[in-house]
């Protein structure tokens, strides 16, 4: 038995593991290897980085399901540092895309698989496809919207201007063009025009399934705005891949278990809801944007509103504005959407009070670094009459704890100052407000006195001398020093003589 048990470990071991479909390209093969590839996206990682670990599933399906479409690369910057210098590569992963061997731009497209596929499906073959009456039924309703140009005569003014369009934004929308006669005259009976059909899973009874461009000339400028401003429609479903184009605006989320591949009708049934209090709101006149999401994808964001995904059968609701203000709906979510508008017509009267996550404040402050929160912010770091530097850190940070004792020295030097103030911030414990940016740690800001809402990004060194030349340079004041104390020379004490 154990000799067949090992025999059976022998042979699994021996089976040959499946090839990758990415290719592995190096500095000997780089440009032969890309020189007649129409389209290609490179991946430059290095083995030990973690955010690579995590992209290689994604882009190991990616490739999978491109593959004879668009190739995907991959160049280990740990072994082939001439091309990676080559195309100045400084972080990883860094993604870029190759037309003909040449470079073409940095891909800052989704990293999951779906996202990777939909995006170079795009870049892939010609700006606008050519569409059959049968390949045009089959365009419209495949899962992403679709923009289609309807033009009775090819290569006039119209067509190319759209042509234009469709190559400077085919990295958000897919592109189609018809010159049959019985569509041309069934969707544009004046022999041209562009129509926006939007996915037909997220059909409703609130809004059209498709958007006529009504503009009488064909720009593209024009074009792009047209469709900014409709290829969503009323309530979009927000996913990592489209986030970047729905995120950034006032704009309420209703997060739930939204799954259009396994549970369509559920998924439509709350998003409806939604939209029915929505298109109330919209036609009074008010502003605001709407979209669903799922809970499990951007659970991460309802922690941020202090929300408990995990609770709840019903959608959760929260707002954020353009200025970064949060709002979130205590009421529970009610089937009539009564709760909802009740919510809504608070947050447009003003009635709302903004969720800030927040630690509590300190009970004593008195140190050299003043601990701020989201709470005491306003006091501590936006009051007009202090100059104040500002470190937003992360508990776990090494780089933070590397810094933490030069920081208090810094602090202690500056004690005496009426007008500098040397503060720290756990920015993963409370919110960060606006206009500061935090994408790394630590991230160190100057606040001055008076100009409080232009803080200047801190790039210097991280020596206490190189703060202290800053400050100098910067401060409204000039700083105030305590100087070190030397230590007291002892007294020589005269010999006795023998």
């Amino acid at each position: 038995m154990a000799t067949l048990l090992l025999a059976l470990l022998l042979a699994v071991a021996a089976w040959p593991a499946r090839a990758s479909d990415v290719l592995e390209l190096s500095d000997d093969d780089f440009d032969s290897g890309l020189a007649d590839r129409n389209v290609a996206l490179v991946e430059f990682y290095a083995p030990w980085c973690g955010h690579c670990k995590r992209l290689a599933p994604e882009y190991e399906s990616a490739a999978t399901r491109l593959k004879g479409i668009v190739p995907l690369a991959k160049v280990d910057c740990t072994a082939n540092s001439e091309t990676c210098n080559k195309y100045g590569v400084s972080g990883y992963p860094t993604l870029k895309i190759f037309r003909n061997g040449e470079e073409s731009g940095s891909y800052d497209g989704p990293r999951t698989a779906d996202g990777i596929v939909s995006h170079l499906k795009k870049q892939a073959g010609p700006a606008s496809v050519p569409l059959s009456p049968e390949a045009f039924e089959k365009f419209i309703t495949e899962k992403d919207a679709a923009v289609v140009g309807f033009f009775r005569e090819l290569f006039g003014d119209p067509h190319s201007e759209y042509m234009k369009a469709a190559s400077n934004l085919r990295d958000h929308y897919r592109f189609g063009h018809v010159s049959d006669e019985a569509l041309v005259k069934k969707y544009e009976p004046d022999g041209e025009g562009i129509v926006l059909f939007r996915p037909q899973h997220l059909a409703n009874k609130f809004e059209d399934s498709s958007v006529r461009y009504t503009e009488e000339k064909i720009t593209t400028g024009k074009i792009k705005k047209f469709l900014q401003e409709n290829i969503f429609g009323l309530c979009p479903h927000m996913t990592e891949d489209n986030k970047e184009l729905i995120q950034g605006k006032d704009l309420l989320v209703a997060y739930y278990d939204v799954d259009y591949e396994k549970n369509p009708k559920g998924s439509n049934y709350w998003r409806n809801r939604v939209m029915k209090v929505a298109r109330s709101f919209l036609d009074a006149g008010h502003k605001l944007n709407f979209a669903v999401a799922s809970r499990k994808t951007f659970g991460h964001e309802l922690t941020e509103f202090g929300l408990d995904g995990s609770t709840s059968d019903v959608p959760l609701v929260a707002i954020r504005t353009a200025k970064g203000e949060k709002f979130a709906m205590q009421e529970e979510f009610s089937r009539d959407g009564t709760a909802l508008e009740r919510f809504l017509q608070d947050y447009f009267d003003g009635k709302l009070k903004r969720y800030l996550k927040s630690e509590p404040i300190p009970d004593n402050n008195d140190g050299p670094v003043k601990v701020v929160v989201a709470e005491n912010f306003d006091e501590i770091v936006n009051a007009e009459s202090k100059d104040v530097l500002i470190e937003f850190y992360a508990p776990w940070c090494g780089h933070c704890k590397n810094l933490e004792p030069k920081y208090k020295e810094l602090g202690e030097k500056l004690n005496k100052d009426p007008h500098i103030v040397i503060a720290k911030m756990d920015a993963t414990a409370n919110d960060v407000p606006s206009p500061y940016e935090v994408k790394g740690f630590p991230t160190i800001y100057f606040s001055p006195a008076g100009s409080k809402q232009s803080p200047k990004k801190y790039e210097g060194g991280r020596e206490v001398s190189d703060f202290v030349s800053y400050l100098k340079r910067e401060a409204t004041y000039p700083p105030i020093l305590q100087e070190d104390e030397k230590p007291k020379k002892k007294k020589k004490v005269p010999k006795e003589d023998l």
